[in-house]
């Protein structure tokens, strides 16, 4: 079951970043969603996973794209995967203050070796590396942070535990009334 919500986040996240490439509004280009799907299982301390998610989501947003290595963007997502989670093993990262730092520094460092890979391989950069690293900083560290708390509400491990402890509740409660009634 969680490996489906995992599969169903990531094409969500992977179709989402190709619609929105051209479609609505060009600034929604520079939000890298599949790079936030990314360190969000980064940072649950499954590195494996974390790999898996980063390469599977760089080939697909590579596959998807238009222009650009087929790859380039499955290794500085897998790369950016493996940094993030090695750094969530050594440190705690559960708070979400703290999580703000480590995706701008992904959104940096992912767009950095994309850049790189282009440039070793004899790509031409499609356009000027200071300006889309900054404005892909600025818009995935935003709209990252909200969907990095969404995305915890929703599959973290705390949410599970809340959803059964909040049923055991309801039970406990009806036990109570029952017992109270018959008094």
């Amino acid at each position: 079951m969680r490996q489906l919500k995992i599969a169903a986040v990531l094409v969500a996240a992977v179709i989402l970043q190709s619609s929105l490439k051209a479609a609505v509004w060009h600034p929604l280009t520079y939000i890298d969603l599949p790079l936030i799907v990314v360190v969000y299982f980064a940072l649950q301390r499954d590195a494996l996973q974390a790999l898996i998610i980063g390469a599977a989501a760089g080939l697909a947003t590579d596959a998807l794209g238009a222009g650009g290595l087929l790859g380039a963007g499955g290794f500085s997502k897998t790369l950016v995967a493996f940094l993030i989670s090695s750094l969530a093993a050594r440190v705690t990262l559960d708070n979400t203050l703290l999580r703000i730092p480590v995706l701008a520094g992904a959104a940096l460092l992912d767009a950095t070796i994309y850049v790189l890979l282009h440039r070793m391989l004899g790509q031409p950069p499609q356009q000027p590396f200071v300006e889309v690293a900054s404005f892909k900083l600025i818009a995935t560290t935003v709209v990252g942070t909200i969907l990095l708390y969404l995305l915890d509400q929703f599959l973290g491990e705390r949410a599970r535990q809340r959803r059964q402890f909040a049923f055991r509740r309801k039970v406990a409660r009806r036990s109570v009334l029952k017992l109270g009634r018959r008094k």
